[in-house]
């Protein structure tokens, strides 16, 4: 789906960073005192699109999302949502805007009230933000039961009778339950099966062409993200290392970890190969992220000296940003990637 170009972005990302304060630190530890999970961070979702915002487990996704949805508050920089900044939003600003943003979390089986029917976890936001008396409720229930696949009948039945791919249906028709705009999608599929996966991404699309919505899908399966996405976000130790339309993204990747994030997706075919991705041939010595410079320089195949300086966030091609010093070398790398 393309967004309006003129229309403003539902969420803005603005240098954002989430730092923690490490517990039981002692003078003399070789780790920093502080991890910053989340580093200068940037990014818009754009009305009606779908971002993909990919990299692998502690890269600092999920604190994006939270500070996004309002659970986290930045150490610097700024989320606005719908044009409010989520972090200092009160009373009915607040209000207005968590009923037009909602969110759809990684474990069903975590995320449901298991001492609830599924009527009562779907009508619950219907009562929150008053949207319908108590006698309407069991109709939009049904309707969204409906809506996303399930037998309405289910409505007085708890959690524990159903399985992963049902329990996640539940949870998307909650979070519409209050008819959303934007919905923060954080790892929906992880802890599904493959077949599941499809389905729900195959849901997760009708849903978005049919009530018009905005989605921002964060996953670490690039296969699943280059189905769903309009625009990729990658991360690597809480920063941004690449950000483009998706298919130019997939086409021609412009940094060394998205290379090898690409190169690493099962094919179907046996016999097609892709471009040979350098983390798998060259990293050597420590696999953790530098703390100074390019944080994927410890692992990185293109790597040189000047990677101990931070690289910018350049537009490589138009809309293509990178951060990496060595760009052009990997762009020769990549053509036939896909």
């Amino acid at each position: 789906m393309n967004a309006d170009a003129g229309a403003a972005p539902v969420a803005q990302v603005s240098e954002l960073s989430v730092h923690f304060r490490r517990s039981g630190f002692r003078p003399g530890d070789t780790t920093p005192a502080v991890l910053r999970a989340v580093d200068g961070v940037s990014f818009n979702v754009a009305a009606g699109q779908t971002v993909g915002l990919v990299g692998e487990s502690g890269s600092g996704k999920s604190t994006v999302a939270r500070a996004i949805l309002g659970l986290q508050k930045p150490t610097t920089g700024s989320v606005r949502v719908f044009g409010v900044d989520v972090a200092h939003m009160r009373g009915a600003q607040q209000r207005t805007v968590r009923r037009q943003m909602q969110a759809v979390f990684q474990d069903p089986y975590a995320s449901l009230n298991a001492f609830k029917t599924v009527h009562d976890i779907i009508a619950q936001p219907l009562q929150v933000h008053h949207l319908l008396p108590s006698r309407a409720r069991p109709a939009r229930v049904a309707e969204l039961l409906s809506m996303v696949g399930l037998d309405p009948q289910f409505a007085d039945r708890y959690p524990r009778d159903f399985s992963g791919g049902q329990r996640q249906r539940i949870a998307i028709a909650r979070a519409l339950a209050s008819e959303p705009q934007f919905v923060v999608l954080d790892e929906p599929l992880s802890s599904l099966d493959v077949s599941i996966q499809a389905q729900i991404v195959n849901l997760l699309l009708d849903l978005r062409e049919t009530l018009g919505l905005t989605y921002l899908f964060i996953a670490h399966d690039l296969s699943v993200v280059r189905l769903i996405s309009d625009e990729v976000v990658v991360m690597y130790a809480g920063r941004v290392m690449e950000r483009a339309p998706a298919d130019d993204l997939f086409a021609n990747p412009l940094h060394p970890y998205t290379l090898a994030l690409i190169g690493a997706i099962p094919l179907p075919d046996p016999e097609t190969r892709r471009v040979a991705a350098p983390i798998a041939e060259r990293a050597s010595g420590s696999q953790q992220a530098a703390t100074t410079g390019c944080p994927f320089r410890t692992r990185c195949a293109f790597a040189k000296a000047a990677c101990a300086e931070d690289p910018d966030l350049v537009e490589g091609k138009p809309r293509h940003f990178v951060s990496c010093h060595f760009w052009t070398e990997v762009r020769e790398k990549s053509v036939g990637t896909i």
